[in-house]
């Protein structure tokens, strides 16, 4: 099932994290969807941003708001009045954790119990959603694939901050937001690939660099699996999670969303659709691992989407891969962001509409 249009439409939304990679991309969809967004967040990194590149700050109400202040987050909620809060605003890399734990747990942890706080007795707001991630469990590296149920926990800061912010998330809904009519759920999101993500460290836009300049692309843990999924899947999980649990309070709670076991790959077999999708891309495996600790195998059950919220993958991951890499190459190319930002939605909504017909 697809975001209703009719549910979002004149809904009010304060949006945290519009400035990220994520964040844009929903507020693209969001503003299709009739949506009345306040978007709240630092200012984008600097260099290419997704946030600069498609103009979205034309598309929402702006705001520049730190979600490690307290005062100025509770200041936001009074103001804005949502019906709806969307969160994603997060330091959101594994590798800057290890360099930047204090500002990573201040921001992933306090940032999100600031939020909660500032909902208590907010007049008129039915949802709230934390966006986490997959890394929020226990990794045992086990081969079987991680259920909500499954024990939470961190080896890394990013990871043990978003496993904390569920564990926050979790209190606030029980002992303050449900009894005044505030739904919390939280989102559990594999391995997010699509154009506009500029950020270091992360595999394709590091490739799309690389090889745009004819350069090496270098690849750390090349047999590291992980569930990739185009950004687009998880962004309609989320709205549907949302507009559910505005319906049905009860089912309000955690949510992994990934890809189907197919979609579940290794860094070195994504790296090999990448290649084939741009058309050329020197590499180099590295076949011993590099730099502080990172999980080798992590897989998501997707199954409570599927039977809850009727919440499957569209594209496969070949499919994801290849719209990536030629949004990049078009962008390179002089294409406008919010263009392609806007063809691939089109494109993922004809896909929906072309298997649901099916």
């Amino acid at each position: 099932m697809l975001p209703d249009p009719g549910f979002w439409r004149s809904r009010r939304v304060l949006l945290t994290g519009h400035t990220g990679f994520k964040g844009a991309w929903l507020a693209i969809w969001l503003h299709r969807l009739g949506a009345r967004v306040t978007g709240a967040a630092l200012p984008p990194p600097s260099g290419p941003s997704l946030f600069e590149a498609a103009s979205v700050a034309e598309l929402l109400e702006h705001r520049v708001c730190d979600i490690r202040d307290a005062a100025a987050v509770r200041a936001l909620v009074r103001q804005t009045r949502p019906e709806i809060v969307l969160h994603l605003a997060a330091q959101s890399l594994v590798r800057v954790s290890y360099a930047q734990p204090l500002e990573t747990l201040a921001t992933n942890v306090m940032g999100t119990a600031n939020l909660l706080d500032a909902m208590r007795d907010a007049d008129g707001l039915r949802v709230a959603l934390v966006v986490t991630t997959d890394k929020v469990y226990c990794n045992r590296e086990w081969a079987r694939p991680y259920r909500e149920d499954d024990a939470l926990g961190g080896h890394d800061p990013y990871s043990a901050s978003k496993a904390a912010a569920e564990l926050v998330a979790a209190s606030y809904r029980d002992a303050f937001l449900s009894a005044q009519g505030t739904a919390v759920a939280t989102a559990r999101a594999g391995n997010v690939i699509g154009g506009g993500d500029w950020a270091q460290d992360r595999l394709l836009p590091d490739a799309c660099r690389a090889w745009i300049q004819d350069a090496v692309l270098e690849v750390r843990r090349p047999q590291a699996v992980r569930p990739w999924q185009h950004v687009l899947d998880p962004l309609a999980g989320y709205l549907r999670l949302a507009h559910r649990v505005w319906d049905a309070p009860q089912k309000a709670g955690a949510y992994n969303f990934g890809p189907d076991a197919a979609g579940a790959a290794s860094v070195a077999e994504v790296v090999a659709m990448a290649r084939r999708a741009f058309g050329r891309g020197a590499v180099r495996l590295h076949t011993e691992a590099s730099g502080p600790h990172e999980a080798g195998l992590l897989t998501l059950d997707n199954t409570r989407a599927r039977t809850e919220l009727g919440v499957v993958p569209r594209w496969p991951l070949a499919k994801a891969v290849q719209r990536t890499m030629s949004w990049y190459r078009q962008h390179a190319d002089g294409a406008d962001a919010r263009v392609l930002c806007e063809a691939d939605l089109d494109a993922y909504l004809e896909h929906h509409a072309a298997t649901a017909a099916a």
